[in-house]
């Protein structure tokens, strides 16, 4: 009888649940994560910001407004439009683009702090539509 108290905490224990290895922990890959990576991302914004202001417009709009574009117009990029509205257009710029590294790698830490709980939350998820799924009735199933 004893020995029945003894054993029965043993068996529990070597249930197929507890065989089971944990799932390995998820991250995201470290080039996501690297602070290097970040400010070559944040490198490629500003290339990318540059190159969007550098756009030549003038002929476009010109041409919405059902006319031939000036010669001058003919130069003008989304940048000289911007920078009509804001004199200080490039410097807000800069700053902007000067956050973005930082900004990318506190999401990034973020994301990778949060990502094994919401894997988790995932998977109970599935568990939960898959339950839903099995309940259902069969569609092949004689109907009376």
């Amino acid at each position: 009888m004893h020995k029945s108290f003894l054993v029965l905490p043993l068996l529990l224990c070597a249930s197929p649940a507890f065989a089971q290895e944990a799932p390995p922990a998820i991250q995201l890959p470290p080039e996501l994560t690297d602070p290097a990576a970040a400010m070559q991302m944040a490198r490629t914004v500003q290339a990318l910001s540059t190159a969007l202001l550098n756009i030549r417009v003038g002929d476009m709009r010109a041409a919405l407004e059902g006319r031939d574009a000036t010669p001058v117009e003919r130069n003008m990029t989304v940048g000289d439009i911007v920078r009509r509205n804001d004199p200080d257009f490039d410097r807000h710029m800069q700053e902007q683009v000067a956050t973005v590294g930082p900004k990318i790698q506190r999401s990034m830490r973020a994301i990778n702090h949060a990502l094994p709980e919401l894997m988790r939350d995932v998977d109970d998820v599935q568990r939960s539509v898959e339950r839903a799924v099995s309940n259902l009735p069969d569609p092949s199933y004689p109907r009376r």
